[in-house]
């Protein structure tokens, strides 16, 4: 096992991307080639988990879209995905928040973490 993740680790391009977690709300800039064109497609919504480690970790983000949810998938280290905008922090206990499925309207917003912002 210990030469797989060294493989893993020679052969992956480290894309750096900011740090998120469940609950945070996030644009994903995401790479589509369409025949010989190429355009960068935005996805914005509610990270709803992480999963796995490394090189094979994904991040699923949820999205209303005309009253349906829309969920999608990305492995973190995509080379289709050209960056990772954090727009708001959101306050939440769990890791998972799969109970945003069933929630509609007002009750499907997060609340947002407030940053202390410390002068010295």
């Amino acid at each position: 096992m210990d030469k797989i993740k060294q493989l893993e680790k020679e052969y992956t391009p480290a894309k750096e991307h900011p740090t998120f977690k469940a609950g945070d709300t996030v644009t994903v800039h995401y790479r589509i080639t369409e025949g010989n064109k190429e355009r960068i497609q935005q996805f914005q919504g509610v990270v709803i988990q992480r999963k796995g480690a490394g090189t094979t970790a994904t991040f699923t983000v949820r999205k209303m879209s005309n009253n349906v949810g829309v969920e999608r998938i990305f492995p973190i280290s995509s080379p289709f995905i050209e960056k990772i905008d954090v727009n708001k922090v959101g306050a939440v206990r769990r890791a998972k928040i799969y109970y945003l499925r069933q929630r509609r309207g007002k009750r499907a917003r997060i609340q947002e973490k407030r940053q202390s912002i410390t002068e010295g």
